[in-house]
């Protein structure tokens, strides 16, 4: 085994980098330690946009990306450590998390924490989760991750993942928005989130034999940041990859209310526009809606659509940020 502590707080770096060791290494086990700056993590088969509030995220400047396995939207600061396990996929059930949670709940049981696994993949304190975990099988091998919360920031936590039901419907997976815990309550003062990695790091070594710590390369982060750019910091991946779902939102600005509808394959293209309300369009608004058939249902693309054509001609006297607020 190689043990790995990611040198990196970047949530784009650290979430392509369990993808680049898992085919840079087919076959060596790995044990991945890293702590991300405030940042979104979103299961692979999640919506993206059902999953966060949006203007919050953009005001915080927080990260969203989407990782490689299931299971549920999490929150990511300095407060918050995250543990990945690679192994052969043939070696483990993949239907058992226990024993790559076993060293995190032995080593918080040092500490004189009271923690065990409960239910199919959370680690919990007194019954309060700290820690949620995650699975994917890919090219022979399996990889665990999960995190555990520290002493993250709950107030962004639960700004972060806010978000209002009514405007998304779809077949993903929702996120459970289960009561979680910081697990600084339960630890002395002096006890800092580097201890806590260090004391897995040193739990990894001592209870598995030919286990070597590695410091990445520069051809390694190369390789890294080469990912990233392809893949982890582009819209396609991160909100274009969700599922199909259908949007809706309305609002009450001085023009009059607005209501509009849209109907979002696959790659975040919109298939269908309708809108309605009480404003006044010297144009007809069919025409408008079709301008939007086969955008992508991102702002960027939002806001080039409404700028391409007068929108006082549709709405009456309003302005683009308005309107672009209602497709948010």
């Amino acid at each position: 085994m190689i043990i790995i502590n990611s040198p990196s707080n970047d949530a784009y770096f650290n979430i392509a980098l369990e993808e680049f060791l898992l085919y840079e290494y087919p076959t060596e086990s790995i044990f991945l330690l890293y702590v991300n700056a405030p940042s979104i993590i979103v299961g692979k088969f999640q919506n993206t946009l059902a999953e966060i509030n949006l203007d919050f995220v953009k005001e915080k400047n927080i990260k969203v990306v989407r990782r490689m396995s299931g299971g549920g939207t999490v929150y990511h600061d300095l407060g918050n450590l995250n543990f990945s396990f690679h192994t052969l996929l043939g070696q483990n059930d993949f239907m058992d998390f226990s024993k790559f949670t076993e060293p995190v709940v032995k080593v918080l049981n040092q500490f004189n924490v009271p923690a065990k696994l409960e239910g199919r993949n959370d680690l919990l304190v007194e019954g309060k989760k700290f820690s949620g975990n995650a699975k994917l099988a890919r090219n022979g091998k399996m990889i665990q991750h999960g995190t555990i919360l520290f002493d993250s920031d709950m107030s962004v936590l639960d700004n972060a993942l806010k978000i209002n039901p009514l405007k998304y419907k779809d077949k993903a997976v929702k996120s459970n928005r289960a009561r979680v815990i910081n697990l600084k309550e339960y630890l002395p003062d002096d006890v800092t989130i580097e201890d806590l990695k260090q004391a897995l790091i040193g739990e990894m070594l001592l209870t598995n034999q030919m286990t070597s710590i590695y410091e990445l390369t520069s051809e390694d982060i190369a390789s890294v940041e080469k990912l990233i750019y392809d893949k982890y910091n582009t819209w396609d991946w991160n909100f274009g990859f969700s599922p199909k779902y259908s949007f809706k939102n309305a609002a009450k600005i001085p023009a009059g209310f607005i209501e509009i509808h849209l109907d979002v394959v696959r790659g975040g293209i919109i298939e269908k526009a309708k809108i309605f309300g009480d404003f006044f369009a010297s144009k007809p608004i069919e025409e408008f809606e079709q301008l939007f058939i086969g955008k992508n249902h991102n702002e960027n693309e939002i806001r080039a659509v409404l700028e391409s054509v007068d929108v006082t001609e549709y709405f009456g006297k309003v302005t683009i940020d308005e309107i672009i607020s209602i497709f948010k």
